[in-house]
């Protein structure tokens, strides 16, 4: 059943039901698959390798923020420093290469010039069927560079390509990227703290 199914009147009534639907969304996701996906990203980060990630829209946003949480955060009171970078943070080249070639191609043509064999590519996407982002997973899988896919709905050709898929399951575009949003902030906290002196684990602020 689809959210929302009816008409609410009160907005009380619709944010308890909608966090609900969060909550039900971030429990549905695959443990092991967490964890896959934390393990590739701290053997990344402590290898010195590249971690790429993109989305459109409001996943694009998501992945401008990973870029700031993964390569700021997660290096504070750690050895870890982290190279990360958003392939939807770059206006002008996004624009020339949707111009000039195609929309479809804005992130396969900037990860072809970047990244090397054991770089960690995150897509995130709702649909899983984003042209842009089925295009670059397929790329990065052929080229030996790792593919993490935040997913929603049926998770489309994203959740297939990927070697983990994260995904969550939800019918809504608010409930999936707030859980997407919520799996970004986990992963950078748990790999922050898992390389921190235990002793002032309690003396930050995460």
């Amino acid at each position: 059943m689809t959210f929302p199914e009816k008409p609410y009147g009160s907005i009380e009534e619709y944010v308890s039901d909608y966090f609900d639907r969060c909550a039900l969304a971030a429990q549905s996701i695959p443990g092991e698959a967490l964890k896959r996906a934390s393990e590739i990203l701290l053997s990344s980060y402590r290898a010195g390798n590249w971690v790429y990630a993109c989305g459109n829209g409001g996943s694009a946003s998501i992945s401008n923020h990973l870029m700031c949480d993964h390569g700021k955060c997660v290096r504070t009171d750690t050895r870890l420093a982290p190279r990360v970078m958003s392939l939807s943070a770059n206006v002008a080249m996004i624009t020339a290469i949707a111009n000039d070639i195609s929309y479809d191609d804005i992130y396969v043509y900037q990860l072809q010039s970047a990244a090397k064999t054991g770089d960690v590519l995150i897509t995130i996407s709702s649909s899983g069927n984003s042209e842009n982002i089925v295009r670059v997973l397929s790329w990065a899988r052929d080229n030996g560079v790792h593919t993490i896919a935040m997913t929603g709905f049926d998770g489309g050709r994203s959740k297939q390509l990927a070697d983990v898929s994260l995904h969550v399951t939800g019918d809504n575009y608010g409930v999936i990227e707030d859980v997407h949003q919520g799996l970004m902030h986990v992963l950078a906290q748990y790999i922050r703290q898992a390389d921190m002196d235990p002793a002032i684990i309690p003396e930050r602020k995460f």
